[in-house]
This record gives structure tokens, C-alpha cells and sequence, in this order.
């Protein structure tokens, strides 16, 4: 009988065994900064409604399978026009898999940039895919020769465009986008994970182009914890992707909570409205220290890049922050570091940190 390590290396595929697995690192009693989640609770009187609702949720049942009124909620949030469709993800992941699994023909090709979204990569591994990643310029705008050349001699059939893009936190230029949805024989997804902080969408234009999808998640609206994605754009495609969405796939108590909070979306939007002026103050901040160069953001976090980059992240961690290293991650983001922009007084703390590791590696 062959050893449990052998029968492992003979019968998993071999770009599977050469991955990493996403690493989520420990962070109880830390200043949590890594996950670009929204650092503000929602009102009490809002979180007993809620509470209200999950008290008489039919947890012993499977969930509705199809849920129309939460579809319909965001369809109206959206104003989505006639022949625009929902589709429910549990995360934002799932839904990149579903794209993936529909197109993923022999020898097909998925195509993004880099550095961007790291699942676009590791979904393409996982389902066999080729992958592509176009090299961001220097200033990480799109390269527009590259990635048009890419498309000629590639013809991916999916292409991902984070907008704004992570981790570098900023919004490519809207024209650049339409102009490779235009280009491309594929399918485009917009992904705008980040869109509550960013000044622009594409969702008014999925009519305009038949190869269009926009991708959004309510994770980083604060509502994380629900792992709720969603993909709008034509029926015709939706239709498709429905058919490879597991059943039962979004939970009873995520769309229960979701629905109440999308009632107070007037709420989650104002507190991000809260984290975009924080996001400006802390931007100043660490402008102001000698050696750090931030780098403008439409999302909720900041890229920064400054010597001794992986020292700085265990020395924040020493002193009980925890925001994420880049170092080494991309040849792009050498010495860089993504911080979440938390509350005022987590940014105050990460601040103190930052300065007094700088101050001792000095």
C-alpha cells in the first residue's frame, strides 16, 4: 500500500501541488488593518432589527434558493434597466469560478493584470486554465499597448478588471476600460469590489456592450462576515451562469441580514463616506513621513512603499497592528505595504506604530 504522501504526489495535479493556499493570518487582539474590511459597526437600534430577523429565521430549513426580493432590492439600488439580471455569489469568488467554469473550453485563456486580485490567478489554476497577466505601467495606470497586444495575440475569453484595482487602490481610466471592452472578442467583467469608495461605475453602461458584466460584493460595505457577491449585466448571460451555481449557495441568515441592511443602504453608505475622509487624513499623515510614498486610492485601503518594508510589518505586529506585506508578493510591489483605512483612533494607533518602528529600525 502506497503511503498517504505518495498517493497525494501521483493523483493531485501538479499545479495544484506547486500552489500556495490563500493565508489568512491570526489577528485576535490585534489592531486589525488587512482584510480592507469597514471598521464601523451599525447602529444599535439598526443591529436590533436585525437581530429581530435572525431570531425567527428558519435555520432548520434550506434557503430560498432563488431570492427574489433580495434580487429585486438590489436590481432597484442599481436601476438596472429592462433585460439586466442579478446573480447571487457567496463572496465575489464564487462568482469569479462560475465565469471561469463557463468559458473554460480546451485551452482557453483567462487575462487580468498585474499586480491585481489574486484569485483571478488562482481560479485560472484551479480550473486548469491559461492564465495571463498583463504588467501594469510603472505608475500602475494600464499599459494599453500591452494589454491590447495581449488580447490580439491571446483572445482570452474572460477578461477581469478590478476598478478600482487591489492592491494598488486605484481607479484605471474609465475610456482605457472601454476601449479593451470594445476590443475584446471575450467577455469583460468589471470587478468593483471597492465601488463604495470610488467615484465612477460601469453599470450604466452593461447596455452598451454585449460582452459586459460588473461584479460587486457588499464585503467591503461592512458586510463582510455575510459573504455576500453579486454579478449584474444581460439575462442572456446570467441565465447561463445560473446553471453552474450550486444549489442553496447563499445562506438562510446572509440573505435575511442582507435584505435588512439594504433597507438602511442610506446607513453602510454614509459610513463609507466616514472611511473616505479618513482615507484623505491618513493619506496626509503618512505623506508627511520622510521615506514613505503613498499612493493615491479609490478604495479603502492605501498602497504605500518605503525601505525595510517586511521589517516595518513584523514591527507593527510586535506592536499589536496587523496590516498586509506585499514585499515580495509581485517584482511591483517591492517594499510596499497595504493598510485598511480603519477608524480614527485604529488609524491613530497604527500611526504610532508605523512611526515607532521606523524610529527604532532607524
Amino acid at each position: 500500500m502506497s503511503s498517504i504522501s505518495t498517493l497525494v504526489s501521483q493523483l493531485v495535479r501538479p499545479e495544484i501541488l506547486a500552489l500556495n493556499a490563500y493565508h489568512v493570518p491570526v489577528s485576535a487582539g490585534m489592531v486589525k488593518l488587512d482584510a480592507m474590511e469597514n471598521p464601523y459597526q451599525v447602529p444599535q437600534s439598526l443591529r436590533e432589527e436585525i437581530a429581530a430577523v435572525v431570531s425567527g429565521a428558519a435555520i432548520n430549513r434550506y434557503p430560498d434558493p432563488n431570492p427574489l426580493a433580495l434580487k429585486r432590492k438590489i436590481a432597484a439600488l442599481l436601476q438596472l434597466k429592462s433585460g439586466m439580471s442579478v446573480l447571487l455569489g457567496n463572496g465575489s469568488d464564487e462568482l469569479i469560478q462560475l465565469l471561469a467554469m463557463a468559458v473554460n473550453k480546451p485551452g482557453t485563456t483567462l487575462l487580468s493584470v498585474e499586480p491585481s486580485f489574486v484569485m483571478y490567478k488562482m481560479i485560472a489554476t484551479f480550473l486548469g486554465m491559461r492564465y495571463v497577466g498583463v504588467p501594469l505601467a510603472q505608475d500602475f495606470s494600464l499599459d494599453m499597448s500591452a494589454m491590447l497586444a495581449a488580447i490580439e495575440r491571446d483572445k482570452p475569453a474572460l477578461i477581469f478588471l478590478a476598478y478600482p484595482n487591489n492592491p494598488t487602490g486605484n481607479a484605471f481610466s474609465a475610456a482605457d476600460i472601454k476601449q479593451i471592452i470594445a476590443a475584446a472578442p471575450s467577455l469583460v467583467v468589471v470587478d468593483e469590489a471597492y465601488y463604495a469608495f470610488a467615484e465612477d461605475s460601469f453599470v450604466p453602461h452593461l447596455a452598451e456592450y454585449p460582452n459586459l458584466l460588473v461584479m460587486r460584493t457588499f464585503s467591503k460595505l461592512g458586510m463582510a462576515g455575510l459573504r455576500l457577491g453579486f454579478l449584474v449585466g444581460s439575462e442572456l448571460w446570467l441565465n447561463e451562469l445560473e446553471k453552474l451555481r450550486l444549489p442553496y449557495n447563499v445562506g438562510v441568515l446572509p440573505q435575511l441580514v442582507a435584505e435588512k441592511l439594504l433597507d438602511h443602504h442610506d446607513v453602510l453608505l454614509a459610513q463609507a463616506e466616514q472611511i473616505k475622509q479618513d482615507r484623505s487624513l491618513l493619506l496626509q499623515e503618512l505623506s508627511a513621513i520622510k521615506g514613505v510614498k503613498v499612493y493615491p486610492s479609490s478604495a479603502n485601503f492605501l498602497l504605500l512603499r518605503v525601505a525595510r518594508a517586511k521589517e516595518i510589518f513584523e514591527g507593527l505586529k510586535q506592536r499589536g497592528v496587523l496590516i498586509k506585506n506585499l514585499h515580495g508578493s509581485h517584482p511591483m510591489l517591492q517594499d510596499c505595504l497595504r493598510v485598511t483605512v480603519g477608524t480614527p483612533e485604529e488609524n491613530r494607533r497604527f500611526l504610532e506604530a508605523f512611526n515607532e518602528t521606523i524610529t527604532q529600525l532607524a
